[in-house]
Parts: structure tokens; sequence; C-alpha cells
């Protein structure tokens, strides 16, 4: 095994950096004089990776917004894609941002590079035709979600089902009381978490009916709001001033506020996954520009190994939560069905110790169960494992099977 390899990283994502800063620190714990380039984050940076180019420069969301950010994500692109070329590595990881990292694929490919892929791209929601792309230009998919390895490994891909990585965290430490202290919360009345996404535009979207269901709800609870280290301190001014008049408060750490809330309101993402593996009941809502709905609503469609159903309105469950049950055990309240008098609804009987409640608690039980790893490794411990395995220089062939050959 090469003992100083050149590894390449592409993460575009907050939660790519945080999983790409901990492949770097366990690769590093085996291969110290192991070297990392790419795309990445402070995280990825800290640990000790080369940026070519920062996560945060193209980060973007949604159709629209890609599209009003294409010369800036273009321009990262080509300078990535000299970096590959100019200085070969050993072995590449890509890391969710499939945009990006398909295309980064196919350079990788044509140089012999192996190429391990991090956190599946959907395919198996839209876009199936890039399926072509794994099968052609990835060396291992590592999913982190069960129904993903059977989808791969019914079309010919060599997959990995590794376990999500917020299901291997352990519950936040502070107590209650603590929390309430640092926030200036009342720990006598109950708590509901809001988690209106962490990028400007999902906060936009997101937040105002967020709130306005707060005001549609008649007890007295706080109303915890849960800032992102990563959000500007104009956006948080800005959120501020939106729930000022309300019973919102703004808070740090939205795992504790989910630990130590009654229910939660959470936007379509990652986050709704901390929630699953937390066990707090929650409704999810989603909210992006007409035209990046109008076109998602178009183009998913599930294959045979994810059950799902249509809503009254016609919506495919997006909730990964609900995908992963199988079943619809979270409410979906999407785009226009997503109104603060919707919210108000939906969020009530999880507040009461209803049936509702303790059928959704049961079942995201049963979830947090299948999200965690098979076997005795975290994710990254895999992800680890899979990049030294790469690095392995291939089998000797015997010198006498030529010979002998010819001789026939």
């Amino acid at each position: 095994m090469l003992q100083t390899p050149l590894i390449f990283l592409s993460a575009g994502e907050a939660s790519g950096d945080h999983y790409g800063a901990q492949l770097i620190a366990a690769v590093k714990a085996v291969l110290p004089q192991a070297r990392f380039i790419g795309l990445g984050g402070a995280a990825m940076e800290a640990e000790g990776q080369q940026r070519v180019v920062r996560a945060e420069d193209v980060a973007v969301m949604g159709i629209t917004e890609i599209l009003q950010h294409i010369p800036r994500i273009l321009g990262s692109y080509l300078r990535l894609v000299q970096s590959i070329k100019r200085n070969r590595p050993d072995v590449a990881v890509l890391i969710d941002f499939p945009d990006v990292n398909f295309r980064l694929a196919k350079h990788l490919k044509r140089l012999g590079v192996p190429v391990i892929w991090f956190v599946s791209p959907q395919l198996w929601a839209w876009k199936r035709s890039r399926l072509r792309w794994v099968q052609q230009r990835i060396w291992k998919m590592l999913t982190i979600f069960p129904f993903e390895e059977t989808f791969y490994a019914n079309r010919g891909v060599t997959a990995e089902f590794v376990g999500h990585p917020l299901a291997e965290q352990p519950l936040p430490t502070i107590s209650r009381e603590q929390y309430a202290k640092d926030h200036s919360l009342d720990p006598a009345k109950q708590w509901v978490a809001l988690l209106p996404g962490s990028r400007g535009g999902e906060i936009d979207a997101n937040l105002p009916e967020m709130v306005r269901a707060t005001a549609l709800i008649e007890q007295d609870y706080q109303y915890l709001l849960p800032v992102a280290p990563t959000v500007s301190d104009a956006r948080r001014d800005a959120m501020r001033t939106a729930t000022q008049a309300s019973r919102v408060k703004l808070v740090s750490d939205a795992r504790a506020a989910l630990l130590h809330s009654r229910a939660a309101v959470v936007a379509s993402g990652t986050a709704t996954v901390q929630a699953a593996v937390i066990g707090i009941p929650f409704l999810l809502v989603y909210r992006v520009s007409d035209l990046t709905f109008k076109a998602a609503k178009r183009l998913v469609r599930y294959p045979v190994e994810i059950p799902a159903e249509e809503d009254a309105h016609g919506n495919l469950p997006i909730g990964m939560v609900n995908l992963v049950a199988g079943r619809r055990i979270v409410p979906e309240l999407l785009q226009e069905h997503f109104t603060g008098e919707a919210a108000a609804a939906a969020l009530r009987p999880l507040l009461e110790d209803s049936p509702e409640r303790a059928a959704q608690i049961a079942a995201l039980a049963e979830v947090r169960h299948k999200l965690q790893s098979p076997n005795h490794r975290t994710g990254i411990e895999s992800l680890r494992d899979a990049v030294l395995e790469a690095l392995e220089p291939p089998p000797l062939t015997t010198s006498s099977a030529a010979p002998a050959s010819a001789s026939k």
C-alpha cells in the first residue's frame, strides 16, 4: 500500500464537509503522510485538505438558484479538473453533490483513478439516466440508506450500505435545565423546535409560515429556532427581526433543541433524519420556487425498491423518514399546502398525548434501527476501509501462464 497517497476529496455542502473532515482524520490515523486535495469546506481544510475550491463558494439550492450561479460553478469545476490532471490522485472520494461530482468522476475514470462515492445521489428518485454514469465511473458506492444498496445491486453496481452517520451520534449530553439557562428559556414550559433549513433561500421560504403557525397554537409553548453556525450575521439579524413579535427564540445546537422539545416542524433535508434518530415527533414541510417544485414533481419517480403512494394532492412522499419506513409516518406539507394554518393543525396532535403522537414515536424508533450500520463499523470507518482497499496494488499475475499458453 502507498504510504504517501494523494487522495482527492470533493464535498460541496456542509454535511459533506463534516463527513470529509472525519474521513481525513480516519485515514491519517493509518497513513499519517497521506495528502488530500480537492473541493471542501472549512472543517476539511482544518483537518489538512488543500482546498482547490471552497465549498462555500459553490453551495446553492434548487434549479433556479443554480442557474443564477452557473458562471461561478463552471469556473470552480474547471479548476478542479485542472488539479486532477496536473496531480493525478491515487484514489478519489466524492461525497454527495452530484451536479459537480458526476462530471469530476468522468475525468478521474479517464485517468484510471478508482472512485468511491459516499452518500448516494438520489438517482432512485430522479435523473435515473445518470445511473449509467455510476455503472461506468464509480468503483464502489457506499450508501447511507438501506434501500439504496438493493437498488444499485439490482443494477450491477458494487454497493454497500454502511449506516447513516447521524444514527451513530450519541444524544446531546446537555441537560434541559442547562440548555434553558444558556438560552434564557423557561424550563417549566414545553418547547417546540422550528428548523427551516440553513441556507438563505430555505429560511426565506419556510420561516414565515412556521412563525405564523406558532401564533395559531393557543397553548403557551416556547418555540426554539436553532441558527446554524454557517449562517451569516446579517442573516441571523434578519431572522431575529422576523421573529421578534412572536414566541420564537433564537438558539444554538439544533440537536439539543430537538432532544428537549415536545415536537418539531422541520424542513425537508438532513434535519429530518436528525429528528428521526433523536425520536422527536415532527411535521415535515418544504417550499422552493414554483419552477423547481413543478420540475421535481414531474421528474420524481420511485423504483420498485421504494414503496410509495401519492397523497391527495398528487405528491409522492419526499421525506427520507417516510421512504425508509416504506409508508407515511410523518405528515408532509409541501409547497402551497404548507401554510401556517395547515402546519398548526398538523402539529397539534403531536403536542398532545394522542394516538398520532404515540404511533409516530414507535415508527421513528423502527426507522432509527433501520438506519444503523449492519456491521460493527461506523460509516466513516467503512469509507476509510474502502479507501485503503483502493490503495492496495492489484494482485500480480503469474509469469508462467503466458509461456504455457503460447506453447500450445
